[in-house]
C-alpha cells in the first residue's frame, strides 16, 4: 500500500484539509446523543476505526486483510447502534487502492454486502436517523459500489502504463544493444581479415627493404591498395548503416496504442521519398515522442497518423481525441516532451504545429520535416 497523505491526494484530488472534515464528521454525529455512556462509546469506536484504518495504509501482506476484517465490523457496529452509515465511504476508498486483484474483488463483495444488509436491518426497524437521512444514505451506498471499481481501474490503468514505459525503455536497450552487436560483426568481418593482411605484408616489406627493394616496393603497394579497399568498406558500412525507419516507429507506436486500448489508424504512405536518413530519423523519434504523449496524457480512445507530401516537406500529423494538452498539463502538472521534439526538428530545419482548443477535439501535433530537394537539370546535362 502507499502511504495515506499520499494516495487520499493522488487518487481523489481532494485536499487534504478536506479530508479532516470527513474525520471530524462521525465526532459531530455522535455528539448529537444525550446519555454519556454511548457518547464515550461511541468516540472510542470511531478512534479505534481510524487507528486501524491508518495500521491498514502502514502495514503489508496478510495484516491488511485483518485491519480491513476489523474496520467492516466497526462499520456495520456504528450502522445497526449508531444509525452511522458512512464508514462504507472510508472502506470504498481504501478497497479501491488493493492491488491484489483476488483481494479486491472479496472485500469489495464483503464491504457492499454488510452496507446493504446493515442499512435495510435499519429501514425494516425504521430508524429515525436512517430514514431521515436516506438521499445521503442512498448516495453513500452508490459510492460504495463505483468508487473502489473507479479507484481501481485506475491504479490499474497506471500500472499498465508504467510497464509499459518500461517494457518500451527495454525495447530500445535490445535494440541498441543488437545495433552495437551488429556493428561490432561488420567491424569484424570488414576490418579484421585486412588488418591482419596489412600487418603480415608491413612484416614482409621489413624484411625486402634490403634484400629484394623491388619485391619490397610490390609489397608496399598491395599494401596500399589493401589499406584503400579496407576504407572504402568501412564507408561503404557507415553509408548503408541502418538507421530509425519511421515504417519500424509506426509499428511500434501501434503496439504500443493497443497495449494502451486507443484505436490506431494510419493513413498515407510510410515509405517516404527523396528524405535523408537523418530526417527520416528525427521524424521517427518524433513520432514516438508524440505517440507516447498520446498514450500517458491524452485519456484518448482513438489516434489518427497522418502522412503527407508537399514538393518540399514530408508532414506528419497525430491526432487524438482526448482531453486536450491545455488540461493535459493542468492534470498531470510534468512536461509532455514537445521542447525535446522541436530542438530534433531545428537541427534539421523543421518545424512542429500543435493545434488544439476548445474548438477541436483533442490534439493535432504537426510535424513538417523538409525533403531532399532535387536541382533541375541543365540541358547540357540530359
Amino acid at each position: 500500500m502507499q502511504k495515506w497523505s499520499q494516495v487520499f491526494y493522488k487518487n481523489t484530488g481532494l485536499n487534504p484539509y478536506v479530508w479532516l472534515a470527513f474525520f471530524i464528521l462521525p465526532f459531530y454525529y455522535i455528539s448529537q446523543y444525550s446519555k454519556v455512556w454511548t457518547l464515550v462509546t461511541g468516540i472510542i469506536i470511531i478512534l479505534v476505526f481510524f487507528v486501524c484504518y491508518l495500521l491498514a495504509f502502514i502495514t503489508k501482506g496478510w495484516q491488511v486483510y485483518m485491519w480491513i476484517g476489523l474496520l467492516i465490523a466497526i462499520s456495520i457496529t456504528m450502522t445497526i447502534a449508531y444509525d452511522y452509515a458512512y464508514f462504507s465511504l472510508f472502506l470504498a476508498f481504501f478497497i479501491g487502492n488493493i492491488k491484489n486483484k483476488a483481494g479486491f474483488f472479496t472485500l469489495y463483495s464483503v464491504n457492499l454486502g454488510a452496507s446493504f444488509l446493515t442499512v435495510n436491518y435499519g429501514f425494516i426497524n425504521q430508524s429515525s436517523l436512517l430514514l431521515s437521512q436516506f438521499p445521503f444514505v442512498f448516495i453513500s451506498l452508490m459510492a460504495s459500489i463505483l468508487l473502489p471499481i473507479s479507484t481501481y481501474n485506475k491504479n490499474k490503468r497506471e500500472q499498465l502504463e508504467g510497464q509499459l514505459e518500461s517494457a518500451n525503455k527495454r525495447l530500445d536497450d535490445l535494440v541498441k544493444m543488437e545495433e552495437r552487436q551488429r556493428i561490432a560483426r561488420d567491424l569484424h568481418d570488414t576490418l579484421g581479415q585486412k588488418l591482419s593482411l596489412i600487418g603480415l605484408k608491413t612484416d614482409l616489406a621489413k624484411r625486402l627493404i634490403r634484400k629484394n627493394p623491388d619485391q619490397a616496393i610490390i609489397e608496399l603497394n598491395e599494401l596500399r591498395q589493401t589499406a584503400s579497399t579496407a576504407l572504402k568498406e568501412v564507408r561503404d558500412m557507415v553509408t548503408t548503416m541502418r538507421g530509425t525507419q519511421l515504417v519500424d516507429e509506426l509499428f511500434r507506436a501501434e503496439q504500443i496504442l493497443k497495449a494502451a486500448s486507443i484505436q490506431f489508424i494510419l493513413q498515407g504512405n510510410p515509405k517516404l521519398q527523396d528524405t535523408s536518413q537523418l530526417n527520416e530519423n528525427v521524424l521517427g523519434m518524433c513520432l514516438k515522442e508524440a505517440v507516447t504523449n498520446v498514450v500517458k496524457h491524452s485519456q484518448a480512445s482513438s489516434c489518427t497518423i497522418t502522412i503527407e507530401e508537399t514538393p518540399s516537406h514530408n508532414v506528419l500529423t497525430v491526432q487524438d481525441n482526448g482531453l486536450g494538452i491545455e488540461r493535459t498539463r493542468k492534470q498531470e502538472r510534468r512536461g509532455t516532451g514537445i521542447l525535446g521534439m522541436k530542438e530534433r526538428l531545428e537541427f534539421v530545419n523543421g518545424c512542429i504545429d500543435i493545434q488544439t482548443g476548445p474548438e477541436r477535439q483533442g490534439t493535432a501535433v504537426i510535424i513538417h520535416v523538409p525533403k531532399l530537394v532535387r536541382k533541375p537539370m541543365k540541358e547540357d546535362e540530359e
